[in-house]
């Protein structure tokens, strides 16, 4: 558990194979601020987290000198805003750039998060649909990676980690999870190499590779969840 200072009490309650805390775990750790962790039960709730986020009750929560903030973007951008005299900026300072990085963000959120989600929980043609809705959403980032990398950055519109990366970066154990459990190829190393070259970025920083779930556990629940909605379907 890491531990908050006596300035600034943060706490942040999660699980650790969720993708939504991976993010937030990851713009805390890119900032470099102390926390301390509440790991919460996903199967049986705390009264904590049903308090503290009442309208969804889902993690991450995010409790900062006793203000609480839900959805794990928004409070990556909290955070980015609040210790603003840390380096590095999560959302660009330039107001273009910065419109930019939410757009792609809110892609990850609103388009890709549904189509993939379609293909672990579909079955025949409506999971074959979701398949198609994935590779085109891919294939997008894929076009957006070209194209910040002929402006010589290595990530979405920078040349560190930024808002964008963050939003994608905290999906890719499921992701991958999901590509396993459902045999299906929705990131292809010959049709996306910009997206597949970032991935091998992204997953080998030092600070993301100490906090990316666990892979096998991630790949427990999400087998879990399939056979969950597979079953249901039956």
């Amino acid at each position: 558990m890491e531990a908050c200072t006596e300035e600034e009490q943060v706490k942040l309650l999660g699980w650790l194979r969720s993708p939504f805390v991976t993010r937030v775990r990851i713009a805390l750790a890119l900032k470099g601020i102390q926390y301390q962790f509440i790991e919460d039960d996903a199967e049986n709730k705390s009264q904590l987290l049903l308090q503290s986020n009442p309208v969804h009750k889902k993690v991450p929560v995010f409790i900062h000198n006793g203000k609480i903030v839900c959805e794990s973007m928004i409070i990556v951008q909290y955070i980015d805003e609040t210790w603003d005299t840390k380096a590095p900026n999560l959302l660009p300072k330039d107001p273009y750039d910065r419109a930019i990085a939410r757009f792609w963000a809110a892609f990850v959120d609103d388009k890709l998060l549904l189509s993939i989600w379609g293909v672990l929980v579909g079955q025949g043609e409506k999971q074959q649909k979701a398949v198609e809705e994935s590779l085109a959403n891919f294939l997008l980032l894929d076009d957006a990676l070209r194209a910040s990398s002929c402006s010589g950055n290595a990530y979405f519109g920078g040349v560190e980690i930024g808002f964008a990366d963050i939003a994608l970066g905290g999906l890719l154990v499921t992701i991958k999870a999901i590509q396993k459990v459902t045999n299906t190829v929705l990131v292809d190393p010959q049709k996306m190499p910009h997206l597949c070259a970032w991935i091998d970025r992204f997953s080998e920083i030092d600070l993301v590779k100490g906090i990316l779930p666990d892979p096998v556990k991630v790949l427990e629940r999400v087998s879990s969840q399939r056979a969950k909605f597979t079953s249901a379907g039956n």
